[in-house]
Order: C-alpha cells, then structure tokens, then sequence
C-alpha cells in the first residue's frame, strides 16, 4: 500500500527463494541498511558469520519471529522472540542460526557519523554466477556501477562476468579499475577460476603479480 508520504509492505511479500527481505532496495531507503531474513527450519543459518570492517558499519538485530541463536565471536547469545541485540564494533564476527522454525531477523546498519551509502552484496548476484547466467550478470553489475559504496566490487565481478563470458579486453580493463580501488583483491583474482580464460594473458600476470 502506497500514500503520498508512505508506503507499506509485509516482510513475506519482499521474501525471495532464499529467504531474504530486501526492505532498503524495495523502499528506497537512503539513510541506513535495513533487510530481513527468514529460515523455516529449526538449526539453519539466518545471518552468515561476517563482521562490518569494510563498511564500518553498527548494526541492530531483532528477533521479530521465532527463536535465534546469534553468536558474537566467540561468545554466544540466545535470542528468543523480541530480542534485540546491539553490535557496536565493526570487527566482531557475528552470526545467527534459527532454534525454532520460521524465525526471522530484522537487521538496521550504517557507520556513524558519514552519509549512508548501500554496499554491493545486497545486487544478490550469486544466484546468477551458480546459474551461469553471466550475460544478465553483466547486465545487473553494469547497471550497478556508480550506486555502491564498494564500487570495487563491482568492477570485480564484473571483470569475472567478462572473463567467463570470453571478453578479455573489457575484462583486463575493469579487473584494472577494481584493483586500483582494493588492492586487496590481488590475492583473490590470482586463484578465482572466473579468471582462467585470462591465466595464460601476460597482461593478466602483470596486474595481480
């Protein structure tokens, strides 16, 4: 339902096959990151283990149905329904699994004190690499270049979408882009079989050696 000045919607409406509720992309939302997701059984994995060092962001869980089980390093935390759990420090590895069937979490993030910019992870572009689908995948990273604070991330897997779909020179070029904006992916692209059409490529040697 839609107002001048509001718009609603229900988490189970947004839901897709693996159980996540996109709220930021299906709203709008510009000034933070909100998602939802759900398991239906019992000992699934709701929220992988991760921590927020790249985008420096707080985070807020609530348990709004069902029974978590969420785990903050090494340190566990029950989470029956109507829990809310605070994670102040980006570099704490957090996680959650479900104890009861149908439980879903709500999570809130953004880095305090800068404008908030939504990071590439939620484009949910696995689905098209596992598929093989690697013409859309180019599609959705095009379009995405330029929206994410990450836009390394993008160039990346962009770059692998080309390489897998045999377009070495747009590859090199966009492989170029993001290891100027992450070195750190160096490391990544020297194994990341998205890359064997280009292993051969002294070009390709030349920018991750």
């Amino acid at each position: 339902m839609t107002g001048k000045r509001w718009e609603t919607a229900s988490i189970a409406e947004m839901e897709d096959s693996s159980g996540w509720s996109p709220i930021r992309k299906r709203f709008g939302v510009e000034s933070f990151g909100v998602n939802a997701w759900t398991v239906a059984n019992a000992g699934e994995r709701i929220i992988p283990e991760h921590d927020e060092v790249p985008s420096d962001h707080e985070e807020l869980y609530v348990v709004i149905a069902g029974h978590a089980r969420f785990t903050i390093d090494d340190e566990e935390v029950d989470g029956p329904n109507g829990t809310v759990l605070y994670v102040r420090d980006p570099a704490a590895k957090r996680g959650a699994w479900a104890r009861e069937p149908n439980t879903t979490v709500l999570a809130v993030g953004a880095a305090p004190g800068r404008a908030y910019r939504p990071r590439s992870w939620e484009l949910g572009i696995t689905q098209l690499f596992d598929r093989g689908e690697h013409e859309e995948l180019k599609r959705v990273l095009v379009e995405a270049l330029g929206k994410y604070e990450d836009d390394a991330g993008v160039l990346y897997n962009l770059a692998c979408a080309e390489a897998l779909l045999g377009e070495t020179e747009q590859a090199l070029a966009h492989l170029s882009e993001a290891l100027d904006g992450q070195p750190s992916f160096r490391d990544m692209a020297r194994e990341d079989p998205d890359f064997e059409s280009l292993r051969s490529d002294e070009r390709f040697a030349a920018l991750v050696g």
